[in-house]
């Protein structure tokens, strides 16, 4: 199954990667102080506010449910541990199928750091999820041997698959074509930001080698032998694994990136490096 996808599009703005950079909002300087009944006035209003969030969560769950689902047509094959294994074999014996994208590609020499931080969110949850007939895994496109060493590293249980040799993450929209993708930086490298060639320098490949894949989260269901497509979402959508941010945005100074978005963020095991 393709899915038509078209991230080397160019426009007058930064297309590649679509969303990435979120709005910004002024910095926390001279921060209006009141009185705690205005504090309390003001909670009030902002609590209707959430509670209008959350129902719209909500419905938005809802209408996610009822997406049609898609039949897998390609017979896709992909490695782990365990030898190759057809896509309707990854599910391990329960019906739902979650794959995170991770963007690890064949000319990395480490995971992205941003998307290491992802993972860090989702290893601990996996055995929560396997008891809700749900399984979950990563899948990047370098070779398992290179996945698996990083995972050892991690120290994350999670399983990883790769997808090398397959058209798997290809026809998904999170690889895409090592010359197209380095004739698109050539003429938009002046509009990526810093964190592009941060990533790209911790992940040992350079800028057009780091934009080849793409994040993402894939949704599968298996029924009567039949795996089917239910749900795919990319870039700033795969937020919802970035556990971190909704607590920062609750914290008094909240993210505080502005210009130096993600910038901040590393591998677990390089907090207080030089």
């Amino acid at each position: 199954m393709t899915i038509e996808h078209d991230p080397l599009a160019t426009t007058s703005e930064w297309t590649r990667p679509p969303g990435w950079l979120p709005g910004t909002t002024p910095a926390a300087t001279g921060h209006r102080i009141g009185t705690r009944e205005e504090h309390a006035a003001a909670r009030e209003a902002l609590l209707a506010r959430e509670k209008e969030h959350t129902r719209l969560g909500d419905e938005l769950t809802r209408q996610r449910l009822e997406l049609p689902w898609v039949r897998v047509e390609q017979d896709y094959c992909l490695d782990t541990v365990d030898g190759p294994r057809r896509l309707a074999e990854l599910f391990d014996g329960r019906s739902q199928l979650l794959l995170y994208h991770f963007m690890f590609g064949p000319s990395y020499e480490a995971g992205c750091p941003i998307n290491s931080s992802i993972a860090d969110t989702i290893d601990p949850l996996v055995p929560h999820l396997n008891a809700h007939d749900v399984t979950m895994a990563l899948v990047s496109s370098a070779p398992l041997g290179r996945l698996q060493a990083y995972r050892q590293r991690m120290g994350w249980s999670i399983p990883w698959l790769s997808s090398a040799g397959s058209e798997f993450n290809a026809d998904l929209g999170y690889s895409s074509d090592p010359d197209e993708t380095r004739a698109w930086v050539a003429g938009n490298l002046e509009s990526l930001p810093p964190i592009v060639e941060r990533n790209a320098r911790a992940s040992g490949t350079d800028i057009a080698g780091y934009l080849t894949e793409s994040p993402g989260f894939s949704a599968f269901v298996l029924e009567d032998g039949i795996v089917y497509q239910t749900y795919a979402t990319g870039w700033r959508g795969v937020e919802f694994l970035m556990g971190y941010y909704p607590i920062l945005d609750r914290a008094p100074k909240g993210r505080e990136e502005d210009d130096g978005f993600q910038l901040w963020l590393r591998r677990h095991d390089e907090y207080g490096a030089g």
